[in-house]
């Protein structure tokens, strides 16, 4: 099958389950664990019926299985946690430590507690892993509606690991590639968000407390330097 053939393949709502659950597996810290479920992530993979999205998976499964466990470590930590532009907490994207981010962070938990979803001690509900074990819990409709309420963020993700040249790229692409299209609205709004940044202010994040988080406190985010800015 040609390259211009796969992309008219349609992504399944069966298919979108499989990569969402195994995409937030992989996006997690590479620890022993992970590393060492080699046969299962491929096995996994192969489960993926689309050919293009089972491909970018597998492609980053040969990195991911094929290179030296400190090495991965090393670089997740390098990509993920010591660049802002390329951090994996979604509501930053849009708005950076102002009380807006509090309140986009309480409408999810409280969306994943109607469904039944608890989140481990101390972990953020817009961590992207979290929100793709969600919407593969769930399924499509409800379960989707927080990557596509994100999908801005996820885009200037996309693009900052493809800057990066990472290998994680693959897996950002085959996410974008299950979602709806954008819209152009959304190109606008995701052009003017990489040339401006996340507002840069801290707005009183502390006044929502843990009680209106319902036991969920903010991570300790510092504002975003402008060369740090997505773009």
């Amino acid at each position: 099958m040609t390259a211009s053939a796969i992309d008219t393949v349609p992504v399944t709502a069966a298919d979108r389950i499989r990569l969402f659950q195994l995409t937030s597996v992989l996006l997690s810290y590479p620890d022993a664990d992970l590393l060492g479920a080699g046969s299962e992530l491929r096995g996994a993979a192969a489960r993926i019926g689309h050919p293009r999205l089972r491909g970018q998976v597998e492609e980053f499964l040969t990195w991911l299985l094929g290179t030296a466990p400190i090495d991965v470590q090393r670089h997740y930590v390098q990509t993920f946690d010591l660049r802002r532009r390329s951090g994996l907490y979604l509501t930053y994207y849009l708005h950076g430590d102002t009380r807006k981010r509090g309140m986009a962070l309480l409408i999810l938990q409280q969306r994943y507690r109607a469904h039944g979803l608890r989140l481990a001690g101390g972990e953020l509900p817009d961590l992207l892993p979290v929100v793709l074990e969600f919407a593969a819990t769930v399924g499509p409709g409800a379960g989707e509606a927080p990557l596509r309420q994100h999908r801005r963020g996820i885009e200037l993700l996309r693009a900052a690991l493809a800057d990066l040249r990472t290998p994680y790229h693959l897996l950002l692409d085959a996410i974008t590639s299950a979602l709806p299209a954008l819209t152009d609205a959304d190109r606008d709004a995701i052009a003017a968000l990489a040339l401006d940044g996340p507002p840069v202010e801290s707005v009183g994040l502390d006044a929502l407390g843990p009680d209106e988080l319902t036991g969920v406190g903010l991570a300790p985010y510092p504002t975003c330097r402008p060369s740090e800015a997505p773009r």
